[in-house]
């Protein structure tokens, strides 16, 4: 019997209904189309495949011959029945298939009419029941999933258009899953980076490549005050011919994550900033370099430009002075950047005096003591600085946003403060970025009364030792006498170093030099009580030894340990004879007559102080026109140098003729010392008379 399946059986079966997914798309299921009285009219191709018979094996035969042996034959007679009835069935059977082995089957069976021929079609979908069950458990797996998962899933067709979205994306994003069904994202939310979004799954629908980790950043009705950040993930959906169908969404809120991650993030950057700064302020104690280098460490990465003042009693005397009563004026130090930036052109330059009335914001927020804090700079919050200066106007005018003022405070004495100013979009300071510089500025502030102190000390101990250098040397007649001093440079403290000439009976001459091992006021002042001891024990014409003795003895009775080195020399200027005694000090030189150079060999001895040491004299007589040359070790030493070295240069050049004694230590410092000290240089040279 030739028959000819009906039009509407055909467009149930289709391609396209197949090509809609779900049960359709993931379960081979057979098409079957039967008359009212259960003649068979339509076998396809997955009946084929499923069971094994060809369309021509069975078109014609009665359906219920596919049926087990054992199985219920009233299967047609009840399709009949029930079509007769308009109703459908659906059940489990065991049909025989062709290799003749039983095969559990799921049929779903329903009546269609027939529009061509009258009566009635019967529509029989039939599939393997093992697999629809593995089916509908999974299905019921990914059901569960969907309404119970935490994370937010949404299912999304070619359009992108949501197609299911579960509680938890619902919750998410503040709307119904009734709001999303049939909108696309952009229309949904448009308060998140939807186009960015959109863009990332049409690449996942085109190459098939899943997304993961896609950030979403915006606000949702959920929560529309505060911005939220969700880790986004898309995953292709396919057909059985691995075409796209659609597209699934799964999103994480990682707002809590994100913002732990940026503070982790600001904290490193904060770290490294005051590590940097720790090494960068402070390198010397220099005041005007302390506070450009404050400015210069906070820009860019705090601030984009930033000022640095100090009193200016401080900048000019070293003291702070009365303070800040009275709106005292202050000294513009430190500038940060000092070319190429608009704000900083506003502000004042370096060097310049500001003062400030008592009432101004800029004097009581330095009387306070305490930072202070403009996050978001506008015409109302400049308002009562723009009394005093047309500067706060113009800084808005340029973008400047946010401003922050932090005292420089050490040991309880203002010393000045810092500004910083932001003008970049980088959103305002904030109390983080306000403890941030209050960092700063007190590692400056330390440096800074660091450096006050040690210039009052270096100044002091200065004074002291200058006033402890013999203010007037008149040798014994016949004795042409030349001494030099230069102290230590600012960034170094002040020795011990002295010298000095005592006329003896019979027109003898001291020659002392020394050195207290140290620095500061400490090693000045124990240099003053020696200097005067050998002034007062060379008069008593000690021998060298039993001078030393006695100094010895001197610093003995110091409360704290001292040592000294030392070396005294009797020159009788008639006869040329000399006595001379060394403790640790660096040996003499001499200069005879035809410009021959060289050190004198003596018993180097122990510094003073060391205590039990021998001291020895060595008698020498020079001939007439012979120079003596004292000196201490910061003429001779220099990092990087071997002193042996050091001491041939120094021969070499006392072998450089000389005009005279002046020219000669001029020389000398010239040439040894060419930049400025590390250590106190004393230097003093003794020549005879020469022959008649």
């Amino acid at each position: 019997m030739s028959v000819v399946m009906d039009e509407t059986a055909a467009e149930v079966t289709s391609g396209a209904a197949r090509d809609a997914g779900g049960w359709l798309g993931a379960l081979s299921v057979a098409a079957v189309a039967t008359d009212s009285a259960g003649m068979i009219v339509r076998w396809d191709r997955t009946a084929q495949e499923l069971l094994g018979y060809a369309s021509r094996d069975v078109v014609g035969r009665h359906i219920a011959e596919l049926l087990h042996p054992g199985a219920d034959r009233s299967l047609g007679r009840s399709l009949w029945e029930r079509a007769v009835t308009g109703r459908g069935v659906t059940g489990t059977v065991t049909a025989w298939h062709h290799d003749g082995r039983p095969l559990e089957l799921e049929i779903w069976a329903t009546p269609v009419p027939a529009r061509t021929r009258g009566g009635t079609t019967v529509l029989v979908f039939a599939a393997d029941a093992h697999e629809a069950r593995a089916i509908r458990g999974s299905s019921a797996v990914w059901d569960g999933l969907f309404a119970r998962s935490p994370v937010g899933i949404g299912v999304l067709d070619t359009q992108l258009r949501f197609l299911r979205v579960n509680p938890a994306l619902e919750a998410m994003n503040g709307l119904s899953e009734a709001a999303h069904i049939g909108r696309r994202l952009v229309e949904v939310l448009p308060g998140v980076n939807a186009a960015d979004m959109e863009a990332a799954m049409r690449r996942v629908l085109e190459r098939g490549e899943p997304v993961l980790d896609f950030r979403r950043i915006g606000r949702t009705p959920a929560d529309p005050d505060h911005d939220h950040v969700w880790s986004c993930s898309y995953v292709r959906l396919e057909d059985p011919d691995d075409r796209p169908i659609g597209l699934t969404a799964t999103l994480i809120d990682i707002t809590a994550q994100q913002q732990a991650e940026l503070e982790a993030e600001t904290g490193r950057r904060r770290l490294a900033l005051i590590n940097e700064a720790t090494f960068k302020i402070g390198t010397s104690l220099d005041l005007e370099r302390t506070a450009q280098e404050l400015a210069d460490a906070a820009v860019p990465d705090l601030a984009d430009a930033v000022t640095v003042d100090v009193l200016d009693s401080l900048a000019a005397s070293g003291e702070p002075g009365p303070g800040l009563i009275g709106g005292n004026a202050l000294r513009r130090l430190g500038k940060a950047p000092l070319t190429g930036s608009a704000v900083t052109e506003v502000l004042a330059p370096l060097g310049r005096t500001l003062t400030f009335p008592a009432a101004a914001p800029y004097a009581q927020a330095l009387a306070d003591r305490r930072p202070f804090l403009i996050a978001r700079l506008d015409a109302q919050a400049v308002a009562p600085a723009a009394r005093h200066s047309t500067a706060p106007a113009t800084l808005l005018g340029l973008g400047v946003h946010s401003f922050m003022m932090v005292p420089l405070l050490a040991r309880g004495v203002v010393l000045g403060l810092a500004s910083f100013y932001r003008s970049r979009p980088l959103g305002p300071f904030t109390d983080d970025d306000l403890a941030l510089a209050g960092e700063l500025a007190a590692r400056a502030a330390i440096c800074v009364d660091n450096a006050r102190l040690y210039h009052r000390e270096h100044d002091t101990a200065l004074i002291l030792q200058r006033s402890m250098l013999p203010q007037h040397i008149t040798p014994p007649p016949g004795l042409e006498v030349v001494h030099r001093y230069l102290p230590a440079s600012d960034v170094n403290e002040v020795g011990g170093d002295w010298y000095d000439v005592i006329r003896l009976a019979d027109g003898k001459a001291g020659l002392a030099i020394g050195d207290v091992m140290g620095h500061g006021t400490a090693a000045a002042a124990v240099m003053g009580r020696l200097s005067a001891s050998v002034r007062a024990l060379a008069r008593l014409d000690l021998e060298p030894e039993a001078l030393l003795h006695q100094l010895e003895s001197a610093l003995d009775d110091l409360a704290e340990p001292m040592l000294a080195t030392f070396c005294y020399a009797v020159l009788d200027p008639a006869s040329g004879h000399c006595r001379i005694t060394r403790a640790g000090h660096p040996p003499p030189a001499l200069v005879e007559p035809d410009g021959t150079a060289r050190l004198l060999d003596l018993p180097a001895g122990l510094p003073l102080g060391v205590g039990g040491a021998p001291f020895t004299t060595t008698e020498a007589t020079f001939e007439p026109g012979s120079t003596l040359l004292l000196y201490t070790d910061g003429l001779v030493e220099a990092r990087g140098s071997d002193i042996d070295d050091r001491l041939t240069e120094l021969t070499d050049l006392l072998g450089q003729p000389s005009s005279s004694l002046d020219r000669l230590c001029d020389a000398l410092l010239t040439h040894l010392v060419p930049t400025s000290a590390d250590d106190d240089i004393a230097v003093l040279a003794a020549r005879l008379p020469p022959a008649r």
